[in-house]
């Protein structure tokens, strides 16, 4: 893709996301999501990883999905539906790892994840986030794996960057993408972003309307 082409997808982007963005729908079971409906970008993450602080930063609404400094907060499937001729749906998915609930409230989540990557057509892209302070942990690569096996394409979203030294960032980012290169769903770009500072959103909104694009939408 050429400059000029992503000048344009950031700008479509910009005003895709300074429109009108809603909850729609919280599903709690495979059997309660909703409808499908145009093309539908979902956010997977550790618990507490900022899933939902990106969301808000991405519409540049600070109170349309919840945050929450309790792990496990999130435990359904959230739906958030941006103006109506976009074409574009936003899942919020429940956190995986650490949990403040009982063992079997978080196997039920977990469940409900995997049928929902496994049955849903209108999954365009899982943005996997990967708090930049970290890196990857274990529970990190078991999800891949899980994301691998259902042929789900997925990317890999640093949060948190304005939360370590800027010469510490290239080598987190080389470090996410060797190992990457082992899990062949995943996207091979690492965006790295902050819902505090906004580095990184316009990238974002461009990457999934490229997507958009790329499905004829």
């Amino acid at each position: 893709m050429n400059a000029t082409s992503d000048a344009e997808l950031i700008e479509t982007g910009r005003k895709v996301f300074a429109g009108d963005w809603k909850f729609i729908w919280a599903a709690g079971s495979i059997e309660t999501l909703p409808p499908m409906d145009g093309m539908e970008v979902a956010f997977a993450g550790r618990s507490n990883v900022g899933k939902s602080s990106l969301i808000n930063a991405l519409t540049n609404r600070n109170g349309l999905a919840r945050t929450s400094h309790t792990p496990g907060r999130t435990q359904e499937l959230i739906f958030f539906e941006g103006p109506p001729n976009a074409g574009l749906r936003l899942v919020d998915m429940p956190g995986y790892g650490y949990a403040a609930a009982p063992k079997a409230k978080v196997a039920a989540w977990t469940a409900l994840i995997h049928k929902f990557l496994l049955g849903r057509a209108s999954l365009a892209r899982v943005y996997v986030l990967i708090d930049s302070r970290h890196g990857f942990k274990d529970v990190d690569i078991e999800i891949l794996k899980t994301f691998d096996r259902s042929a789900v394409s997925y990317q890999i979203v640093l949060t948190k960057i304005d939360q370590i030294k800027a010469a510490e960032l290239p080598e987190r980012i080389a470090a996410i993408q060797a190992t990457l290169a082992k899990h062949p769903a995943a996207f091979p770009d690492v965006l790295a972003t902050s819902s505090e500072t906004g580095a990184g959103m316009p990238e974002l909104r461009a990457a999934m309307m490229k997507l958009l694009r790329e499905r004829g939408a």
